[in-house]
């Protein structure tokens, strides 16, 4: 009678419970976060053991150019292709290299020239496009990386690839195993934020974006990026609804956090005291979003600076301002995302109207940031997923072309947070299409990204369903000490 009685009361939810002291235990505990199971790879834990060394920079901002910017027409001049216009490119350059399946079915692969002026800038005499005129004032911040290389050949890996450590979708992206290991430098805002700039590329495969390259993967969900819009307020239903006081809902939090607490007590499912920071946070945004956005007691100087579209909610210099507000702000890792780069065909036309839109905001930030007395400590970083080919794909004209996938060989640019000013880092081939010196893989991005912040990438780890997971993965991986101040 007793286990009937058992059988008929017993809910979904305590059936679950029990059994997770059975055979479910091994599942749970590969869900759980550490610090409830005594594990050396949780959060408590490893901040604990954090910095591994005195770091260089405190946090860092990622100016993401999404669809893959050409190195070729912006970073890396390769004079020589001029006198080469329309021939073939040469198979001992190319050596059966993979292509993808938008110019694997072409007759030709005829070489196509930049069509814009190359000129040296700065002590060290770095060459920029004439369509970044003013990243190319600010030629003696930057470290200009020629030799970044991925194995990924088309956009949903790539983006993957760069921001998480993995192809495979689901694992941890940079600003989650950041705000992961070294945690929060402030209360009223999120550690990892995201923002999306409008771009001017008017072409039809401007690529997706989801938020899975702002995921937490198996990392608990309080360290996902938090996406704030530049209109309406920047987070949806942020505000309190009509007739509900500061009050009232502070007493509705307090009374949601007991509960929860209750829930998270019972069942240790760390997700649930996630819920209850996260509600806290949001409590203590709805005060300190507004601030952030409002940009109307900037000096007219300061806005000056990001140029005439900075007043504009959306564009990339509105996003800009935004990142060096969080950045004073304590916000450890802030993405901007500026989609529109993939261009195939009329590359010329749209890749002068993409740089327009980023250009001077992002000479705008490195200096803001330096007047500030916050570059040294800010990691800036820009730059797209992989590189672009340097034959023609589609129609070749000596002022129109496009260009296809190439992760052999692409450029970024770093500043600031202990990377040194004024050099450009590696060579390739005179066809941009091979490296000659000094290969920087993306896992080697990764390991001296973090070793900027003062972490060894191998030992920030975390256990998933039984297996160690790290941002460089268990390929190897380096710091690229040469870039190092």
């Amino acid at each position: 009678m007793a286990c009937e009685s058992y059988h008929r009361h017993i809910t979904r939810r305590d059936f679950f419970g029990q059994s997770a002291r059975g055979l479910g235990v091994a599942a749970l505990a590969s869900l759980l976060d550490g610090s409830l199971r005594g594990d050396t790879h949780s959060a408590t834990a490893i901040r604990k053991l954090l910095p591994h060394f005195a770091p260089k920079a405190k946090r860092v901002i990622y100016l993401f150019m999404l669809g893959a910017p050409s190195q070729i027409d912006l970073l890396d001049y390769k004079p020589g292709l001029d006198k080469l216009f329309d021939t073939d490119l040469p198979e001992s350059v190319r050596k059966g290299q993979r292509l993808t399946g938008m110019t694997s079915g072409q007759a030709r692969f005829p070489v196509a020239p930049s069509k814009f002026k190359f000129a040296q800038h700065g002590q060290a005499g770095t060459w920029f496009s004439e369509i970044l005129p003013w990243t190319a004032k600010m030629a003696d911040d930057l470290c200009v990386i020629k030799t970044m290389h991925t194995e990924a050949i088309n956009h949903e890996p790539a983006n993957s690839f760069i921001n998480t450590g993995n192809m495979n979708p689901g694992k941890p992206c940079i600003g989650s195993w950041l705000s992961y290991g070294l945690g929060s430098m402030n209360e009223n805002l999120p550690t990892f934020v995201v923002l999306h700039a409008q771009h001017s590329n008017p072409a039809s495969n401007v690529q997706a974006i989801s938020a899975r390259l702002w995921s937490s993967g198996p990392i608990p969900s309080q360290h996902c990026g938090v996406a704030i819009r530049p209109t309406g307020g920047g987070i949806q239903f942020l505000n309190d609804p009509p007739g509900i006081d500061r009050a009232t809902r502070r007493r509705m939090l307090d009374s949601l956090a007991a509960l929860n607490q209750q829930e998270s007590d019972r069942f240790l499912d760390p997700e649930t005291l996630t819920r209850i920071t996260q509600y806290e946070m949001a409590f203590r945004m709805q005060a300190s979003v507004p601030e952030l956005t409002d940009l109307s007691k900037e000096p007219d100087r300061v806005r000056e600076l990001y140029g005439p579209d900075v007043n504009k909610p959306g564009t990339f210099a509105h996003c800009a301002l935004l990142a060096r507000r969080m950045a004073e702000r304590g916000v450890r890792f802030v993405q901007i995302y500026h989609r529109g780069w993939d261009q195939h065909g009329t590359l010329p036309a749209h890749i002068s109207s993409q740089c327009m839109d980023v250009d001077q905001a992002c000479y705008a930030l490195v200096q803001d940031l330096k007047a500030r007395g916050l570059l040294d400590e800010t990691l800036v970083v820009w730059g797209g997923e992989f590189g672009r080919t340097v034959y023609s794909q589609g129609t070749l004209t000596r002022d129109n072309y496009g260009r296809d996938h190439h992760p052999k060989n692409f450029c970024i640019w770093m500043a600031g947070g202990g990377v040194k000013g004024g050099m450009s880092y590696g060579e390739t081939d005179d066809f941009s299409y091979n490296i000659v010196s000094n290969p920087v893989h993306l896992r080697d991005f990764h390991a001296t990204l973090l070793h900027l912040l003062g972490i060894d990438h191998e030992r920030l780890v975390i256990r998933d369903q039984g297996i160690d997971l790290r941002l460089t993965g268990f390929e190897p991986a380096k710091v690229v000490t040469g870039i190092l101040a």
